[in-house]
């Protein structure tokens, strides 16, 4: 296993996925995993897993369909709902953790809409960023 790879094999990705930090030659690729296109989703689906692994024995007890359900839907939602819901404060201490700039996580939404940015520093702060 080479050290200076600039993704993470297998090993390294599943424990990166859950907390773990990559050496300095993957910053790139981590500011990206964090930051780039769909961050959010792969975020929200990652921290899915492990709780879906928890609730798929559930649906193995011998009872009807909408028993099962009732055990399953009632954790999965609130965890799913706040996974999304403290997704960027996930991304930022991630981001944190790897020594990178913890405003990469609004970088799109910026670049998205400079355009508004510029139009309200130059009318409300006049001109000042």
């Amino acid at each position: 296993m080479s050290a200076d790879r600039s993704r993470p094999g297998a090993w390294q990705y599943f424990k990166y996925a859950y907390g773990a930090r990559l050496p300095e030659s993957m910053r790139e690729w981590v500011a990206n995993d964090l930051a780039g296109p769909g961050a959010a989703f792969r975020m929200v689906a990652r921290w899915s897993v492990p709780c879906i692994l928890l609730l798929v024995p559930m649906l193995f007890v011998p009872t009807e369909w909408i028993i099962r359900l009732n055990m399953t839907i009632p954790i999965l939602i609130p965890y799913i709902f706040f996974s999304i819901a403290l997704n960027k404060v996930y991304r930022r201490y991630r981001l944190t953790q790897h020594g990178l700039d913890p405003d990469l996580v609004n970088k799109l939404e910026r670049e998205k809409n400079a355009d508004m940015y510029e139009e309200y520093n130059r009318k409300y702060r006049g001109g000042r960023s």
